[in-house]
C-alpha cells in the first residue's frame, strides 16, 4: 500500500496533467464518498494547489488529508461551470461544502386575498392571489415588522375575519386606545381598509416616501372638508413613519433596491454577510458563519451566492459584492442569476463612492461576526477536540447525533434524535420516531435498534438531515444499547463510533461507555458540560414528542374508536362542543348539525356513549 506522501505525489501528477480551462472538480475520500465540489476558471492550477506542499488554512488541510481520488468535468464557459458546480453540490451534499437551510425555513409576510385582507407570517408561498413579501432572515424579524406596521397604520391584531365577524363582539382595547382602526365596528368600508393595506404593501416594498406623500394629500383634503379627526390621524401616521425611518439605517437613495454581500475569513472561520436594502434603507440582514470543517473561501463564493438565492426565491436587480471576482466570474454569475430570476440581474464590485463605502460596512460586519463566532466556538471546539482525543475518534466530531427512548407504559414508544454540529444544536435536523415494531412491552433495546435502523437506512439518499453521515453517535443508555446498535451497523456495513451516555442514581450524566466498559469524563469539565448539554437536550426533545403524542391520543382516543369517525371529524366535534364532555352530552340532532357529521355518524356517536354500540 502506498504511503500518504506517495499518494499525494500521484494526485499532484494527475492534477498537473489537467488542461487550463474552466471546469468542476470532485474530491473523494478512501471510501469513494464525495467530500468536496469546487470549480475553477483554470482547472489545472486550482486542483494542483491542493496537493502541493504550500501552506493551506486548517479546514482546507483537513479536507485534503482525506482526499484519495478526484474526478473532473471540463466546461466551455464560466456559466456552465457554475451551473454544474451547483448541481453536483446539491446532488452529493459534500461534507466540506457549506450548506444553507431549505427554502421552507425562510418566513414571509403575506397579505391575504380577502375583502378585509390580513397581514400574517407564513413559511409557504402558495400559488394564490395573496401578496408575499420577503423572505426574511428569521421569524423575530417578521413579527417586528408586522408589529411596526400594525402600530403605524392601526391595523387589527386579532384573529377575527371581516366582514363575517363585524358586530359580533364589542371592539377590543386596542380600538379604544386608538391602536386599531376598528373594522369590527362596521364603520370602516372595504375601500377605506384597502387603502390602508396598500400603504402597508408600499412600506414593505420600501416605498415609505410614496406612502407619506399619499397621507399628506389625504390630510390636506380632510382638513379642507373640516374632518379634523381624520386629518389628525394622517398627521400622526406621517410622524410615526418619520420615526420608523429614523430607526432604519439609510444607506442609499430612497428608490434603491439591492443586496450587498460581504466576505471575511481566516484560517479557521469565515463568514458571508448580506444586507438587504429596500427603499434606500437596510431592512434586514443575514449572516452565514462557516465553522467546523465547512470550507467557505473566495473560490467557493459563486456557488454559495447561487445557492443562497435558490433557497430565498427572490433576487433583486442589483447585487453588490465586497470581495474580488474575475470579470468572467462576474459575468457568469450575473447570467446565472438573471436566468434564475427571470429578469436582468447585475452583479458588480464598486470601487469608489457610496456603494463602495457600503460594501466596506458589510465586510466589517462579516469580520465582526467571525470574531464573535471564534470567541464562542473556542470553548466548544476545545471540548470537541478533547472529546475526540478521549474517545480516540478517527475524525474530529463535527456532527454528533444523540438518541433517547421515552414511553408511557407500553404506549407512545418514541425515539428522539437531536443533532449537535460544531458544538451547537441544529434544531432543524431534529427528528423523532414513533416506534412500530415493539408492541405490548417496553423493550428499550429493540426500540433503539428500530430508530437507528430507520435513520441509517436513509444515508444512501444523500438528502436532508438523514443524508448526512454523523461523526459520532451517542445513546442515552448503557452497554446494552451500544451493543445492539453496534450489531446493527455491522449488519449494514457501517463503522460509525457509538457510545452510551450513562446516568447516575440522580439521573444526571456520569460517564460515557462502550460495550466493554465506562470512560470517565468527570474530571474533563468542558467535555462533561458538552455531554451533559447533549443528554439533557435529547431527553427534553424526546419527552416533549411523547407528551404531544399522548395528548393527541387522549383527546381523540374515544371519538376515533367510533365507526366512521376519524381525526378530522373528531376535531370538528371537539371544536363545536368545546371538548369531549360536550360531545358526550349532545343529542343526535345536535351532533348531526356539525359540519361534516352525517346523521348516521351522529347515531353511532350517541350509541357509543350510551353503551349500545356493538
Amino acid at each position: 500500500m502506498p504511503t500518504r506522501e506517495e499518494e499525494r505525489k500521484q494526485l499532484l501528477e494527475r492534477a498537473n496533467a489537467l488542461p487550463l480551462c474552466p471546469g468542476v472538480y470532485i474530491m473523494k475520500d478512501r471510501e469513494g464518498r464525495v467530500i468536496y465540489v469546487g470549480k475553477s476558471r483554470k482547472l489545472k492550477n486550482r486542483v494542483s494547489q491542493y496537493f502541493q506542499n504550500s501552506e493551506k488554512n486548517l479546514k482546507t488541510a483537513r479536507m485534503v488529508a482525506s482526499v484519495r481520488d478526484f474526478e473532473y468535468f471540463l466546461c466551455d464557459t464560466e456559466m456552465e461551470a457554475l451551473t454544474l458546480e451547483n448541481t453536483l453540490i446539491k446532488q452529493h451534499n459534500p461534507k466540506y461544502n457549506i450548506r444553507l437551510k431549505d427554502a421552507k425555513s425562510y418566513p414571509y409576510i403575506k397579505i391575504t386575498d380577502e375583502p378585509y385582507p390580513r397581514l400574517i407570517m407564513t413559511r409557504k408561498r402558495d400559488k394564490d392571489k395573496g401578496k408575499y413579501f420577503g423572505p426574511y432572515s428569521g421569524v423575530s424579524t417578521v413579527f417586528s415588522v408586522l408589529d411596526t406596521l400594525r402600530r403605524v397604520l392601526a391595523l387589527p391584531t386579532c384573529n377575527r375575519r371581516f366582514p363575517r365577524d363585524i358586530g359580533k363582539e364589542r371592539p377590543c382595547l386596542y380600538y379604544q386606545m386608538g391602536r386599531c382602526c376598528g373594522p369590527c365596528t362596521g364603520k370602516v368600508s372595504e375601500e377605506e381598509y384597502a387603502i390602508t393595506v396598500s400603504m402597508a404593501a408600499d412600506i414593505l416594498r420600501g416605498h415609505t416616501g410614496e406612502v407619506k406623500k399619499r397621507l399628506a394629500e389625504q390630510m390636506y383634503a380632510h382638513a379642507e372638508e373640516e374632518r379634523f379627526e381624520a386629518a389628525a390621524r394622517c398627521r400622526d401616521t406621517i410622524t410615526a413613519l418619520d420615526r420608523l425611518r429614523e430607526k432604519q439605517t439609510v444607506v442609499a437613495a430612497p428608490d434603491t433596491e439591492q443586496d450587498v454581500i460581504g466576505y471575511y475569513g481566516d484560517e479557521v472561520t469565515a463568514c458571508v454577510s448580506v444586507f438587504y436594502i429596500r427603499g434606500g434603507a437596510v431592512v434586514d440582514k443575514d449572516e452565514f458563519p462557516a465553522g467546523g470543517e465547512r470550507i467557505l473561501d473566495e473560490e467557493s463564493l459563486g456557488a454559495f451566492i447561487c445557492e443562497h438565492y435558490r433557497v430565498r426565491e427572490y433576487i433583486p436587480k442589483q447585487i453588490l459584492l465586497a470581495f474580488s471576482l474575475e470579470e468572467e466570474e462576474l459575468e457568469g454569475l450575473s447570467q446565472y442569476l438573471s436566468e434564475m430570476a427571470g429578469h436582468k440581474v447585475t452583479v458588480r464590485i464598486p470601487e469608489r463612492g457610496q456603494a463602495h463605502t457600503l460594501c466596506e460596512l458589510v465586510r466589517s460586519n462579516a469580520a465582526e461576526k467571525v470574531r464573535q463566532y471564534r470567541l464562542e466556538a473556542e470553548k466548544d471546539e476545545g471540548a470537541l477536540a478533547r472529546l475526540a482525543e478521549i474517545l480516540e475518534l478517527p475524525t474530529y466530531p463535527t456532527r454528533i447525533e444523540a438518541y433517547d427512548i421515552s414511553n408511557l407504559g407500553v404506549e407512545h414508544l418514541t425515539a428522539g434524535m437531536v443533532v449537535c454540529e460544531d458544538g451547537k444544536f441544529n434544531k432543524s435536523d431534529y427528528r423523532y420516531f414513533k416506534i412500530k415494531s415493539v408492541e405490548g412491552t417496553t423493550d428499550d433495546y429493540a426500540s433503539m435498534r428500530e430508530a437507528l435502523d430507520r435513520r441509517l437506512s436513509h444515508l444512501e439518499d444523500g438528502e436532508g438531515a438523514f443524508g448526512k453521515l454523523p461523526d459520532l453517535i451517542l445513546l442515552d443508555g448503557g452497554r446494552g444499547h451500544v451493543g445492539v446498535v453496534r450489531e446493527l451497523m455491522e449488519e449494514q456495513g457501517l463503522d460509525i463510533p457509538v457510545f452510551g451516555m450513562v446516568k447516575d442514581d440522580f439521573h444526571k450524566t456520569r460517564a460515557l461507555c462502550t460495550e466493554d466498559g465506562e470512560i470517565s469524563i468527570a474530571k474533563e469539565n468542558a467535555v462533561f458540560l458538552l455531554i451533559y448539554r447533549i443528554q439533557e437536550e435529547v431527553h427534553r426533545f424526546t419527552v416533549s414528542r411523547m407528551d404531544a403524542a399522548k395528548r393527541k391520543t387522549l383527546t381523540h382516543s374515544s371519538l376515533t374508536k367510533i365507526k366512521g369517525i376519524g381525526d378530522a371529524k373528531a376535531k370538528a366535534l371537539l371544536a363545536a362542543f368545546g371538548g369531549i364532555t360536550g360531545v358526550k352530552n349532545a343529542t343526535v340532532d345536535e351532533l348531526a348539525a356539525v359540519k361534516g357529521i352525517s346523521r348516521g355518524d351522529a347515531v353511532n356517536i350517541r350509541a357509543y356513549y350510551d353503551g349500545k354500540q356493538t
